[in-house]
C-alpha cells in the first residue's frame, strides 16, 4: 500500500470516527433508523460477555475488540473487521478503549437473501469448495468499504432518503464484500444447496429449538447428509458440535432468567430444558467456572445485569 493510499485511509477511518462519536454522545449503543444498522461507543474496556452474533459486518473505526469462538481468539480493531456468516455463540469483550480515546464501532446485520440475489445479478461464480469454512473471520478493512458506510451513516441526517438510497449502499456494501477475500465464506452459506446453507439452517433450528430434546441424526436426515459428515460440517462453521451448541444456548438463557428475571436455579434448569436440576449445576460451574448460586451473586455485586449482549 502506498503512503497515498495509506493516508487516504487513514482520513476515511477518522471520518467514520468521527461520525460514530457524533451519534452516540447521548446514547453508547444507538440503534439508527438505517434498517440493520447499530453505532456502538464504549469508555472503558470490558470483561468477557456472552453474545449471540447473527450474521453482521463489525468495524471499528477506533479501539479493539476480541471475540472468543470456542478456543478460537479473533480481534478486530481500526485495520480489520470481522464478519460472521451464520448465528454463533461467543464470548466478547472491549480490549482497547478510555474516556479519551473510545471504542467506537458499527455493526451491520446481514441480509444474506439479498448476498443471494446479488451473486445471481452480478453472475459471481459460486464456491468451489463445497466445504464450509468457519462462519467468522477477520480481514483487513478497504477504504471503499469505510466510503460505503460514511454514506450510508450520513443518510441519518436526510432520513426522507432512507428507505430509497440505504437499500442501494447496503447492495453496494454486500458486493463489496462478496468480492474481498471473506467473499467466500459468504457465498458458501448464500448459495442454495451448499453444505453451508444447509448447516446454517440446522443452526437456526437449534437456535429456536434448545429447550427440546437434540436427534442430531433427524437433523442430519433433513440437511441430506450421514451423520458424520454432518457432525464434520457442523463443527467446521461453528468451531462446537451440536450438542455444545445447545448447551451452550440452555446455560446462558438459564444464565438470563435467574439474573434478570430472578428465577430460581431449578425453575430456569427446567425452562431451558434440562431434566436433572443436578446435571444442570455441573455443566453451568464448568461453562462459567462457578455454581449458579455464586455466579450469579457474583454477578449482581459487580453491577452486570446483562449477561448475554447483542451483536457487537
Amino acid at each position: 500500500m502506498s503512503k497515498n493510499e495509506t493516508a487516504e485511509i487513514s482520513a476515511a477511518r477518522s471520518a467514520l470516527a468521527k461520525r460514530i462519536y457524533r451519534w452516540t454522545e447521548d446514547s453508547d449503543n444507538l440503534v439508527p433508523t438505517v434498517p440493520g444498522l447499530r453505532l456502538v461507543r464504549y469508555e472503558a474496556p470490558t470483561e468477557p460477555m456472552s453474545a449471540m452474533y447473527e450474521p453482521c459486518i463489525c468495524l471499528v473505526a477506533q479501539g479493539a475488540k476480541r471475540v472468543r469462538l470456542g478456543d478460537e481468539e479473533y480481534v478486530y480493531d481500526e485495520n480489520h473487521m470481522l464478519i460472521t456468516s451464520v448465528g454463533l455463540p461467543v464470548m466478547a469483550n472491549i480490549v482497547r478503549a478510555s474516556k479519551e480515546t473510545p471504542l467506537l464501532s458499527l455493526v451491520l446485520k446481514i441480509d444474506l437473501r439479498m448476498a443471494t440475489q446479488l451473486m445471481v445479478d452480478s453472475n459471481l461464480p459460486l464456491p468451489r469448495n463445497r466445504q464450509p469454512g468457519r462462519g467468522m473471520a477477520v480481514c483487513e478493512v478497504s477504504e471503499q468499504l469505510i466510503d460505503s458506510f460514511l454514506r450510508l451513516i450520513d443518510l441519518m441526517d436526510t432520513p426522507e432518503d432512507i428507505p430509497i438510497l440505504s437499500p442501494l449502499i447496503l447492495k453496494e456494501i454486500l458486493y463489496r464484500l462478496l468480492m474481498s477475500d471473506l467473499g467466500p465464506r459468504l457465498r458458501q452459506i448464500a448459495t442454495a444447496g451448499s453444505h453451508g446453507q444447509q448447516i446454517a439452517r440446522a443452526v437456526n433450528w437449534l437456535k429456536g429449538n434448545y429447550t427440546k430434546q437434540l436427534k442430531v441424526e433427524r437433523l442430519a436426515r433433513e440437511t441430506g447428509m450421514s451423520i458424520s459428515t454432518f457432525h464434520h460440517h457442523f463443527r467446521a462453521l461453528t468451531a462446537m458440535s451440536p450438542l455444545q451448541f445447545q448447551k451452550w444456548l440452555r446455560l446462558h438463557e438459564a444464565r438470563r432468567l435467574m439474573l434478570v428475571e430472578s428465577q430460581d436455579a431449578t425453575t430456569a434448569a427446567l425452562q431451558v430444558g434440562y431434566e436433572s436440576p443436578s446435571q444442570f449445576s455441573r455443566e453451568y460451574k464448568r461453562q462459567f467456572g462457578a455454581p449458579p448460586l455464586r455466579d450469579i451473586k457474583n454477578l449482581h455485586q459487580m453491577g452486570q445485569t446483562e449477561v448475554v449482549s447483542g451483536v457487537a
